[in-house]
């Protein structure tokens, strides 16, 4: 794990003993300390942690003055005392000064895990809460698995501050967005930046599922074969197990899983399909999507107690539009692969103004295609106009100019109407791709093309 603690005891058994528990446990930046002087000068001058582990009784400086002096120059380091006194009063007097547990020597594992689980949640509780009173822009810790999401945005930059919170916890996260946002890289980057980052990450397409394999799919199957023996069918789940399973499209999942989904998450075990037996699994959940899940709950198409279970953590990305100062960047980092993006030249200005004015449907996945298809029409010139898709150059000032003249109502050209139409229609269905063709007379097929010509998938 990826938290930062500290251990401070005078007694050199006592302290690797404890040491040695911790890095069982799964934390790998533990800093043993047997001075308490030593390290209280050490936290005047800036150095903090995310917890402390305090003897009690120590001869230079006792725990609880060191624990003061935490709490006054790191007051967001949280401290556990350890002691071989079981006292009420010694333990009150810790909990009023602000450590947030008590433990008594000889400390089982299991206590410690326990009491630092919970430390920790409160920790992460705690500096979410200050995130959303800081008016600063806040710093990643862990920058490395955030990397591939570029962005300037200061409402982004915060999202990812808060992704970084939920990563090192153990809670469901729930992303929201629209189609295109990048709702399944944040995903990838809380995984890479959590304690799961060595165990895999399994992404599901929930809507790629059909009713008649997906519970074989979610739990894996038994099937008995012709000699009686029984063949035993890997699913999702198993697959998955101590990694994070990423549900894509949670809102497309279907009635009869939603009920087995949440007996999982509430019970952390499952039975394989055509199997009783129960097989314990240990899972990160992630869950994304690009509808309105409360409103699905409104009209009974999505269970309320697993929609409270997955929503642990709550992470809303913008769309595109409402991130201009991020577009230029992602410009230039999709036109890597083509040109040295470094000098000028590369894109011609009234291109480059054409896609700054592009309101973006379907949002990254749509500007990351314009470019791709760009830069291979450009063949090595820099992109013109021309290069770009017709719907995002069409001089509509011309034919309003015209019609005004005339006077009439502007007329648009019949592609930006089409395309206009199908996109409200979308969005009036709660991006249901059936109910949207079935309304608009098409076949699914015919919506589907539509829809990835604007850059929706």
């Amino acid at each position: 794990m990826n938290n930062n603690l500290v251990v401070v005891d005078d007694d050199r058994d006592s302290l690797e003993v404890l040491g040695k528990k911790l890095i069982d446990i799964g934390f790998n930046q533990v800093r043993l300390e047997a001075s308490a002087v030593k390290l209280a000068e050490e936290v005047k001058n800036g150095l903090s942690f995310d917890l402390a582990l305090i003897d009690m009784t120590m001869p230079e400086m006792d725990g609880v003055a060191l624990l003061e002096t935490i709490k006054t120059n790191s007051p967001a380091t949280e401290c556990i005392m350890v002691t071989a006194i079981n006292e009420a009063r010694i333990a009150v007097e810790c909990l009023n000064k602000g450590a947030y547990d008590y433990l008594v020597k000889p400390v089982a594992t299991e206590d410690l895990c326990l009491s630092i689980k919970r430390t920790l949640e409160r920790k992460r509780l705690l500096d979410l809460l200050d995130l959303e009173k800081r008016d600063d822009l806040p710093t990643l810790e862990n920058e490395a698995p955030f990397r591939p999401i570029i962005t300037q945005s200061k409402k982004v930059l915060r999202i990812l501050k808060e992704a970084e919170l939920h990563a090192a916890s153990l809670v469901p996260v729930l992303i929201t967005g629209e189609s295109g946002t990048g709702k399944e890289l944040l995903a990838r980057a809380i995984h890479a930046a959590s304690p799961r980052a060595q165990y895999p990450f399994t992404p599901i397409k929930i809507i790629a599922l059909t009713s008649s394999f997906s519970e074989a799919t979610f739990f894996g199957q038994t099937k008995r074969a012709m000699n009686g023996a029984e063949d035993e069918g890997i699913g999702y789940l198993e697959y998955a197990n101590k990694g994070t399973l990423f549900l894509d499209e949670i809102g497309d999942l279907p009635p009869s899983l939603q009920g087995k989904l949440l007996r999982v998450l509430q019970g952390k075990a499952f039975s394989k399909h055509g199997s009783r037996a129960r097989q314990e699994v240990d899972l990160r959940f992630i869950a994304a999507t690009n509808q309105n899940l409360e409103q699905m709950i409104v009209h009974k198409r999505f269970r309320k107690d697993l929609y409270c279970r997955i929503r642990g953590g709550w992470l809303h990305l913008p769309p595109l539009r409402e991130r201009q100062e991020d577009i230029f960047l992602l410009i230039r980092n999709f036109l890597e692969k083509y040109y040295d993006v470094n000098m000028q030249g590369f894109i011609e200005k009234a291109a480059l103004d054409a896609l700054m004015r592009y309101h973006y449907p379907g949002n990254i996945r749509e500007l990351k295609s314009i470019l791709q298809s760009a830069a291979n029409l450009a063949r090595g010139e820099p992109i013109r106009e021309t290069h770009l898709p017709w719907h995002i150059t069409a001089p509509l000032k011309v034919f309003e100019d015209e019609d005004a003249a005339a006077g009439g109502s502007p007329i648009k050209p019949l592609a930006e109407v089409e395309k206009a139409h199908i996109l409200h229609a979308y969005a009036q269905t709660g991006k249901n791709k059936s109910k949207t063709a079935r309304r608009l007379s098409i076949g699914l097929n015919t919506l589907r093309r539509k829809l990835a010509s604007y850059g929706i998938h």
